[in-house]
């Protein structure tokens, strides 16, 4: 089973745990691969950790714990789960603003990021987090609304007039959404700037290499030639594939949509210490995540939704995970009330 519970919720994920557990209970054998520790070791009779495709060691899951397995999966301890958050400028210009805006699976939504801001878009599954950052940037039409970038209105509802911009996006699903998994991980890095390094159609090879390996290096992409399809990256580096493409647009804001879903411990902390780069540089961060603890270890300051609204903004103290969660259940308590 390779990555069953990545993209399950809460109770499906408690259902297959059952069934894995009734299977090795009928005898069968399972392999389970999983970047979710706490599944590894409630579920695990022996584990094996890998780092950079070579085996660590193989041992009985009752002699490991959290900290030894990432210590194992890292190579050395992880002092802290998140990098510091970048100081915000109290006179940081606004860098995204957003009015009113009103798109399938979302209404009247109205929100602003800053310069330099990292702010968290939390939410259950189905609030309409995914809905609202496509709309914003241009994937799914608006039905009303503005979206502003540093003070210009961004008309219409296209990618590549947003990435012109300067707004860039992360998708949800790096699969679907965001890789062509059979062309290089230089063709992947440079699609969204083709012009630049083509004349009459034909693309200059020389020089969209360079300029692709420039931020392939800055990303730090490990694991194979940058000139070999990106499918035989792993999930970490195919994600850091992604902020790559992203860089090379040069962008005042990047909306990030679960930038480390199915990524590893050392992958995460590599995609935390670059959001938190880029925001220290000025750049504006929307992010969204359903891991609670990356949006409060990541975030300035977090937008909760539910229903496909905005219900609430949480500052300073009032960020944290029992006041995130409170207030996506709340609004869907008094919704279902209403009805």
């Amino acid at each position: 089973m390779d990555e069953p519970s990545a993209a399950l919720s809460e109770p499906d994920t408690v259902r297959l745990h059952e069934i894995i557990r009734s299977l090795t209970q009928a005898g069968k054998s399972v392999l389970l691969v999983s970047h979710f520790l706490r599944e590894v070791l409630e579920l695990a009779d022996t584990v094996t950790v890998l780092r950079d495709g070579k085996l660590v060691h193989t041992k009985p899951t009752a002699e490991e714990s959290e900290a030894t397995l990432i210590q194992a999966m890292l190579g050395r301890p992880l002092d802290a789960a998140f990098p510091p958050k970048p100081s915000l400028r109290a006179d940081a210009p606004v860098a995204l603003s957003v009015r009113k805006l009103t798109a399938p699976g979302v209404s009247d939504a109205s929100l602003e990021v800053r310069a330099g801001e990292i702010v968290g878009l939390a939410g259950l599954i189905g609030a309409g987090r995914s809905e609202l950052v496509r709309a914003i940037y241009g994937a799914d039409r608006r039905k009303d609304g503005e979206v502003e970038l540093t003070g210009a209105r961004l008309e219409g509802a296209a990618p590549l007039a947003s990435l012109r911009r300067g707004l860039a996006m992360i998708p949800e699903s790096r699969k679907d959404q965001g890789l062509l998994l059979s062309r290089s991980v230089f063709e992947n890095v440079t699609l969204s700037h083709l012009g630049e390094f083509s004349r009459l159609g034909v693309v200059n090879r020389r020089a969209e290499r360079s300029a692709a390996s420039q931020v392939l290096d800055r990303v730090a992409v490990k694991g194979g030639d940058y000139a070999s399809p990106v499918a035989a990256l792993s999930g970490g580096n195919q994600q850091k594939v992604l902020f790559a493409r992203m860089l090379m647009c040069g962008p005042r804001v990047l909306i990030a949509d679960e930038p480390t879903r199915g990524v590893d411990v050392g992958a995460k902390r590599a995609i935390y210490d670059l959001l938190v780069g880029l925001a220290g540089q000025g750049m504006g961060v929307l992010l969204i995540s359903s891991e609670v603890e990356e949006i409060l270890g990541l975030s300035h300051r977090v937008l909760v939704m539910s229903r496909g609204r905005l219900v609430a903004e949480l500052r300073g103290e009032e960020m944290t995970e029992s006041a995130i969660l409170a207030a996506a259940f709340a609004e869907k308590t008094a919704e279902s009330h209403a009805a």
